[in-house]
């Protein structure tokens, strides 16, 4: 039996009185004596502050110090356009296996002279082994164990890490940039998995427990868990992956057309191409039988992962299944994602999960379920 693994920010958790749960094997904070409800409303309404270094943190760089073939190697793994990927940016994308299938999905910055890979939890052991029997002969690949990793989230983060460093209000959604917080380099990317602005701090291990200790000393801040994590993600049409995304789903079926770039999108093209093109190509084109949509039930009761759909009340078979479900507290009513066969997809339309032996009505509405709030440049 495999060991649970703790994070460097353990003993404050249990400090702050936290609850732990078993996930992606560390033993993680699920919430805070305030509870799952409270800490959401505060990450919409203030700040929170989460530890998600049980994700793998992954340096990427080539052993000859050409960053031209290092873009080229990563993009022969996932469909974005690396090599127009400006230093200081990043993007969301995803490692694609030979049958189209999400063998994980990530984010990628340009550091200058590497790469730098934030993956899940669960996957990162696998990430890195995929990497090494891809592209280890050309590049060096690392998982960083000697950084923990925290978000700061909510409309007033900005404001709480200005106060450390005023820099980080010249970043906008998607920058990444070095900034000293407490004479600690850190690397800061103005993202996040909420649907608000906020940011994720790379942080040395050495630094990482004065520095959060600082940043919650804020009024405007609390500790966040994994519960509310999951219901804020869950309220912006976040993928999890392991529910609603898995190495048998497709990006298109995931209705994540928008991280293939176009300059990925050129069918036989060995020069652009990547693993599982042409399966996820051909969806591109012609569609593909299923499809991720948001659905709006219509009772109280949340429609729950698991839960199987149908066309009617009285159907027999089914047209799909609910990947992630539950209360959203900002909307004060369920929500839930779900994967249904294609034609029964647009907007409005109305549906029936199985809950219990129960059939409940449902609609088909659009994403994200609360409206995000990143900071975007505004183009001239």
């Amino acid at each position: 039996m495999s060991e649970v693994k703790k994070t460097i920010l353990f003993d404050m958790h249990e400090r702050l009185g936290a609850k732990f749960v078993a996930f992606a094997g560390y033993k993680m904070p699920v919430q805070y004596p305030t509870g799952v409800m409270k800490e959401h409303l505060q990450v919409r309404s203030a700040a929170g502050l989460f530890d998600v270094s049980h994700m793998g943190q992954i340096k990427v760089s080539s052993k000859r110090g050409d960053q031209v073939e290092l873009a080229k190697c990563l993009e022969k793994l996932m469909p974005c356009d690396l090599s127009n990927l400006s230093e200081g940016r990043q993007c969301y994308s995803f490692f694609t296996n030979e049958e189209g299938g999400l063998s994980d999905d990530l984010m990628v910055a340009n550091r200058g002279d590497h790469f730098f890979l934030v993956v899940n939890a669960s996957r990162k052991f696998n990430d890195v082994s995929h990497l090494n029997n891809k592209i280890g002969d050309k590049c060096d690949i690392k998982l960083l164990d000697d950084r923990a990793l925290i978000a700061l989230q909510g409309p007033l983060a900005s404001s709480v890490l200005e106060g450390i460093n005023k820099n980080v209000s010249e970043m906008f959604f998607l920058d990444v940039r070095t900034i000293k917080l407490f004479e600690a380099d850190c690397w800061v990317s103005r993202s996040g998995y909420t649907g608000e602005d906020g940011f994720e701090l790379s942080i040395p291990n050495d630094d990482v427990i004065r520095i959060v200790d600082e940043i919650l000393s804020s009024q405007s801040v609390w500790p966040i868990g994994l519960g509310a994590r999951d219901s804020l993600r869950l309220e912006a049409g976040l993928c999890l992956y392991g529910n609603d995304l898995n190495d048998r789903t497709t990006p298109v079926e995931a209705s994540l057309n928008w991280a293939i770039h176009k300059t990925r999108r050129i069918v036989g093209n060995k020069q652009t191409g990547f693993i599982g093109d042409n399966v996820i190509l051909n969806q591109l084109q012609s569609g593909s039988e299923l499809k991720r949509v948001a659905l709006f039930p219509k009772e109280r009761a949340p429609i729950r992962e698991g839960c199987k759909l149908f066309e009617t009340m009285e159907s027999e078979v089914s047209i799909g299944a609910v990947t992630s479900g539950g209360f959203s507290p900002t909307l004060q009513k369920p929500i839930s994602l779900a994967y249904i066969k294609r034609s029964f997809a647009k907007i409005d339309n109305e549906i029936f999960a199985e809950v219990r032996g129960k059939r409940m009505p449902a609609v088909v509405t659009s994403l994200p379920f609360v409206k995000t709030k990143y900071k975007l440049r505004i183009k001239e």
